[in-house]
């Protein structure tokens, strides 16, 4: 690099980033941007932990391979996070080093190193959903006196009659909301696609006497938190353990289980399925591109009823498990 140009600095970098590769350039939706940005805000917290350092005193050669994958195993170990959480993260740190190689050549070889790392391959779990008496006393444990409580209720009625995901519904103004005659919601989705989801009566009603209650109007956000900001994933994720353990106290087995905003979307689903709706509606319900993605509850209802079967099958039929002869084909079938 020539003498007379100096090195850009690494706060120039990650605005760049954002401002012009994301924004600027690549158009991204606001979901990604918002990821992006969680990404790099709790990497900058890990670095500052780790290395004593403020993000604008880094500098690129400090993100190295190993860095990266310490803050990664840190994700799983310590936060708790999914493989699949931790394969989000790493792409958008690979995807600022992408752009970072066209931006400072000297440190392409610290950059070769972490675009080297690959995603970690994981199984895909049974997932959780809940039975319709869960959900209900999930969705009324909040306090309805308190403005947090009631906000919560009418957020988790919402959610559940939705399906909707926890960016979709943090994400919801006033003027996505349509109360009058066939009550329904406007959902902004992935990749800047929309759709509308019916309201029961029930959600209508309770969602226009908390629109009335804060006196919304335009572009207010529908469940803004204390100081009358949207509502974070984590302010919605730590409010519903709040219900959950409240609810728990009626459904002892909600304590040793998992439940997530993303848990509401999967009930909404099996629930729809279960109801007789069918599958390519589920899609449209949930947003999915493609009702290949929603078959994943067929599946899940099917694994239920064949289990259903096997408790119920006559026990004196005994199954006949094939013995190999041949050493070769017995090690083989020993795999």
């Amino acid at each position: 690099m020539s003498k007379n140009k100096p090195a850009i600095g690494f706060p120039t970098l990650i605005q760049d980033f954002f401002c012009q590769r994301l924004i600027a350039q690549q158009n991204a939706s606001p979901q990604t941007i918002a990821s992006y940005r969680d990404t790099f805000r709790l990497f900058f917290q890990y670095t500052k932990e780790k290395m004593n350092k403020e993000p604008a005193s880094l500098r690129l050669p400090d993100i190295n391979a190993q860095l990266v994958l310490d803050f990664l195993d840190y994700l799983e170990n310590e936060r708790g996070n999914t493989q699949r959480s931790r394969n989000l993260r790493l792409a958008a740190i690979r995807s600022f080093m992408h752009y970072a190689s066209y931006r400072d050549i000297e440190s392409l070889s610290t950059i070769r190193t972490v675009l080297a790392i690959p995603q970690k391959r994981f199984d895909l779990s049974a997932f959780e959903f809940l039975s319709p008496a869960e959900v209900e006393a999930i969705i009324t444990s909040p306090d309805k006196s308190t403005l947090s409580g009631h906000r919560d209720y009418v957020m988790f009625m919402t959610l559940y009659n939705s399906g909707a995901r926890i960016s979709e519904i943090i994400r919801l103004q006033y003027d996505d909301v349509f109360l009058e005659d066939k009550a329904f919601i406007i959902i902004h989705g992935k990749g800047r696609k929309q759709r509308s989801v019916p309201l029961w009566k029930s959600t209508a009603k309770h969602l226009k006497e908390w629109c009335f209650r804060l006196s919304l109007k335009g572009s207010d956000n529908v469940f803004p938190n204390r100081h009358g900001r949207p509502l974070t994933r984590s302010g919605v994720e730590y409010r519903l353990r709040l219900a959950v353990k409240r609810a728990s106290e009626r459904f002892p087995t909600l304590r040793k289980r998992r439940i997530s905003p993303h848990t509401m979307r999967h009930t909404t689903a099996m629930h729809l399925l279960q109801s007789g709706v069918d599958i390519t509606v589920i899609a449209l319900w949930l947003g999915h591109e493609s009702p290949v993605t929603t078959h994943m509850y067929v599946e899940a209802d099917l694994t239920m009823k064949e289990q259903a079967l096997k408790r119920i099958q006559d026990p004196s039929l005994e199954s006949v498990r094939y013995q190999a002869k041949d050493t070769v084909l017995a090690f083989l079938e020993s795999l």
